[in-house]
């Protein structure tokens, strides 16, 4: 028998899929990854081509391998993390996508969302699914696919058609497709679709009735770490064991080791998520937070947490690079903000697809002010970056309001961390320290442990924590007045975003 070295990590991202092969010591050993187009058919439409996704994860996978110059022999399980709630529907008969995947920040479901919570509000579901009705999450974007796409409910209803966010798609072709592909997510995705109940971890079949979503298209729920299936006999990771799924945000959670109530991690990507955990607990929000599955290991209870999603942090920066054209590559953006001492005034609220946490605007729209003559570049940059840190401070609180939890310090991770001034501003306006960890893909490292943990290859929590280990720290440096004077006016600047789209707006 050939040794078993690594865990494989398959991280299916909102602009690429990677690759990740992990040591015993949760090293990262090598990388593939592609990007996917991002498709915008209108103004507040966000889509992926769900094939193009699936041969993007097949040649990730084959350039880890070839990188690392190993095979399935020596991998003892792969683990896939995801972008949550971007919502794929596919034949089950053909393997064929009926329609783009319609991603999380997609805001179409919005007379969807409306016309679903009637007189009842927003919170129509909330204390079952831990979710506010919003264009945010899958089972709005089920049923547009269904209203919309000529055949598809009734293909559905016949029992043709299958759901799933991208976890799921990969593992159903990972697994073999059309040839017994396997048709499960984990409880961490099932959380995000508003269509699973908190509690008994079931699909809610009187939700999934209002949104005309017939139960033969969800998948199996499943815990995050324990066996799915064996990769197909036509891959390159035959009869190799598939054994964790987590929601990006969950996996990085896991993957930053905070098993403890109370503990706080922020991930820095495409947008931001900060998620505190709240042990065997549903913790129900009453300000502007998510309730969700943190993780579940095989057959031990739940753990749930409270989330900040914001929805645009890293995607500001890449529309500087490909919209204004004002950088080259997203790390020019730090050079740039740091020519300038401050951000001469102007505050930057990027509600490019309305306002998440806490304040759940779908009909909010991004606004630079404070402009003067003064401002350049420099400064625009210098905002864009701080709006990052201003819009974790708002959820920061609101976690400290629900939870009693006071911060001590933010654990952070993702590719904004790289940049060290975006962290220490980070630790300014928060007021505590920031800390780094040596190995900062802890998304596919979460996914990577809970894989692994399934078959045994790391024995539990206990190897996740021994393997943590800090890279840097920031500490505030802005004094008290400083500090409050900056957010007020940052708290000033989203007022001007609000209840921007009228009815007439295209």
């Amino acid at each position: 028998m050939t040794e078993k070295k690594y865990v494989l990590a398959i991280d299916q991202g909102t602009t690429s899929s990677r690759a990740i092969l992990f040591n015993h010591s949760g090293q990262i050993v090598s990388v593939g990854q592609y990007e996917h187009e991002q498709i915008f058919p209108r103004a507040g439409w966000v889509e992926h081509d769900p094939k193009e996704i699936w041969d993007n994860v097949r040649q990730a996978v084959a350039t880890a391998l070839s990188k690392a110059s190993t095979n399935r022999h020596e991998i003892a399980a792969v683990g896939i993390t995801n972008q949550r709630e971007t919502t794929v529907v596919w034949n089950k008969n053909t393997g064929e996508p009926v329609y783009n995947a319609i991603v999380w920040q997609d805001t179409r479901t919005d007379k969807i969302v409306k016309e679903l919570a009637g007189d009842e509000g927003p919170e129509k579901y909330k204390k079952v699914c831990g979710l506010p009705l919003a264009t945010y999450f899958a089972g709005p974007k089920i049923k547009w696919i269904l209203d919309n796409v000529d055949g598809a409910r009734e293909k559905a209803e016949a029992g043709d058609l299958l759901f799933g966010t991208t976890d799921t798609w990969t593992l159903w072709n990972m697994t073999g497709g059309v040839n017994g592909g396997v048709h499960v997510t984990d409880v961490t995705n099932a959380s995000r679709t508003m269509l699973m109940d908190l509690e008994s971890l079931s699909w809610d079949e009187n939700i999934a009735g209002d949104m005309g979503i017939p139960m033969s298209m969800l998948p199996e729920i499943k815990s995050s770490s324990e066996v799915y299936g064996m990769g197909r006999k036509q891959g390159l990771l035959v009869d190799t064991p598939i054994s964790g799924i987590l929601g990006d945000q969950q996996a990085a959670t896991f993957g930053q080791a905070c098993f403890e109530v109370g503990m706080a991690k922020n991930t820095y990507g495409t947008g931001n998520f900060m998620l505190i955990n709240t042990g065997n607990e549903v913790v129900q929000s009453d300000n502007g937070l998510l309730t969700t599955v943190c993780y579940k290991i095989g057959e031990q209870d739940a753990v749930y947490a409270l989330e900040g999603s914001i929805a645009v942090t890293g995607s500001l920066i890449q529309w500087l690079r490909d919209n204004l054209g004002i950088i080259t590559s997203a790390p020019e953006v730090e050079k740039l903000a740091e020519s300038v001492d401050d951000n001469g005034g102007a505050y930057f609220v990027p509600a490019f697809s309305g306002l998440f946490a806490p304040y759940w605007k779908s009909d909010a729209r991004g606004a630079l002010v404070g402009l003067t003559r003064f401002v350049n570049k420099g400064h625009i940059a210098r905002a864009a970056l701080e709006a990052t840190a201003f819009q974790t401070r708002e959820v920061q609180e609101a976690m400290a309001a629900d939870s009693d939890v006071k911060l001590t310090e933010l654990k952070v991770d993702g590719g904004m961390v790289a940049n060290e001034l975006l962290m220490q501003f980070q630790a300014d306006i928060l007021g505590v320290d920031v800390v780094r960890p040596k190995v900062a893909e802890t998304t596919a490292l979460g996914a990577a442990y809970a894989a692994g943990i399934a078959v045994g290859f790391w024995e539990g929590e206990q190897d996740v924590i021994d393997n943590w280990d800090e890279d840097k720290r920031w500490s505030p440096q802005m004094d008290e007045e400083e500090r409050e004077r900056t957010y007020r006016l940052w708290k000033k600047a989203v007022t001007k975003t609000f209840d921007w789209v009228d009815d007439d707006v295209k």
